[in-house]
């Protein structure tokens, strides 16, 4: 006889677990359109920036220039120069909607929205079914509120290749190896780190013995990449001039200590003594010190104080080290703080999603520059899958974390609607 209470009850709960995502898909929308449509609007002009106006082209910045240049008059290159760094999917999609009769800027932004609204959803589920309701939960949270994530609501590819590579990534864990081979394909067609998805399939096929049929979805994901090379090939002579085209934005290829170098002084010393090359101003290293002395003093007493004292303590350290810093301790803590969280929940992460974000930071490690370094990390969907495990086994991190987090938000927002640098 079947339990008409107990059938509701999970009904109730399957329902409401699904009204999570879109509900903080909604939030977070509602923060990023107050402040680039309402906030930015009434403050003025900021040095280096621009004074928003009330409309769409808010939505539109930096590179966004150039997946309009390439929807409306196609890709670039001359003498190992061009757009042609910018993968083709997101700006093709957008074609195809501009023939419809829609705006470039209409259409980019439907993108954006809507695939990170799906990729959330997908992204639930995904981990609803490994990891649990709670886990879930606070990735969803954390994926959307993230700062980086203005950029899933912007003229940007980050949202779509989002979708495409979680879906890969699902869709393997589950042995459907077609999926698998599409989503990827779409993948490595919308960003330059979809490549790391090729050789994280082969890893993890080989680690849990899978069928061959799992080695033949990974190597078809490359389809995605082996097309724009074909087209580069027959349109420009240049198989590679993806990557050739990337010397204009990171001359170096490899580890480039001296970005790292720079962000590291930055942190320590200032910027402004950091310019100088010398120690002009006291105040910053001397404040830096503080931090770094009271950090030190609280983990040593840790074990005179309680767990809540602790946590809430170096909290207020990292804002103070914030505070100080700006932009370099987010770009620097990213990575960081992403790579280590990696590793140490290795084990209960799917072999694929820990292989594919191992490769896909070793990319961004060896890629010559920093360039927006904290934007392409959050790209990379195991490191937020691995921040998420973290906030959901330490809850009181994980409500500092989001919070701290909208507020950066809301303030990245207003700067993207400035024409500030963001990530």
């Amino acid at each position: 006889m079947i339990n008409v209470k107990s059938l509701s009850t999970k009904v109730t709960q399957a329902t409401n677990g699904l009204m999570f995502p879109a509900t903080i898909w909604f939030a977070s929308r509602t923060l990023i359109l107050v402040a680039m449509l309402l906030v930015a609007p009434l403050l003025p002009a900021p040095r280096n920036g621009i004074a928003a106006t009330f409309g769409l082209g808010v939505f539109s910045g930096w590179d966004s220039i150039h997946y309009y240049n390439i929807a409306t008059s196609g890709y670039e290159y001359i003498n190992g120069k061009g757009n042609v760094v910018f993968f083709p999917l997101y700006s093709l999609t957008a074609r195809a909607l501009m023939s419809i009769g829609l705006p470039f800027e209409v259409a980019g932004i439907l993108i954006s929205n809507l695939a990170f609204l799906l990729f959330l959803y997908v992204l639930y589920l995904w981990l609803y079914q490994y990891q649990g309701e709670r886990v879930a939960r606070w990735t969803v949270a954390l994926a959307a509120l993230f700062p980086l994530s203005i950029f899933t609501a912007t003229i940007y590819t980050e949202a779509l290749y989002l979708l495409l590579s979680t879906a890969a990534l699902r869709a393997f864990d589950q042995n459907k190896y077609t999926q698998t081979a599409i989503f990827g394909a779409l993948a490595t067609a919308t960003r330059p780190t979809g490549l790391a998805l090729i050789p994280g399939f082969l890893l993890a096929a080989w680690k849990q013995n899978k069928l061959p049929k799992a080695y033949i979805a990974g190597l078809l994901t490359s389809i995605g990449v082996v097309s724009f090379s074909i087209y580069c090939a027959v349109q420009h002579g240049d198989a590679l001039a993806f990557i050739h085209a990337q010397k204009a934005w990171r001359p170096n290829p490899g580890f480039d200590w001296q970005t790292w170098w720079k962000m590291l002084m930055q942190i320590t010393v200032g910027i402004r003594n950091y310019k100088h090359g010398g120690i002009k101003d006291i105040t910053h290293p001397l404040i830096f010190l503080i931090i770094v002395g009271c950090g030190y003093l609280l983990w040593r007493h840790r074990n005179k104080l309680s767990a809540a004292k602790v946590d809430y303590g170096f909290g207020v350290l990292f804002l103070a080290l914030w505070l100080l810093a700006g932009d370099p301790v987010i770009n620097t803590s990213v990575f960081i703080v992403s790579t280590f969280l990696l590793w140490h929940y290795r084990n209960e992460l799917t072999p694929v999603t820990l292989f594919y974000g191992l490769l896909g930071m070793a990319m961004l490690l060896l890629s010559g520059g920093t360039i927006s370094l904290s934007r392409l990390v959050y790209g990379i969907v195991p490191t937020i899958i691995a921040y998420g495990i973290f906030l959901a086994r330490h809850p009181r991190w994980g409500y500092m974390s989001i919070s701290f987090f909208t507020i950066l938000l809301f303030i990245f927002s207003i700067r993207f609607a400035q024409d500030l640098w963001v990530g």
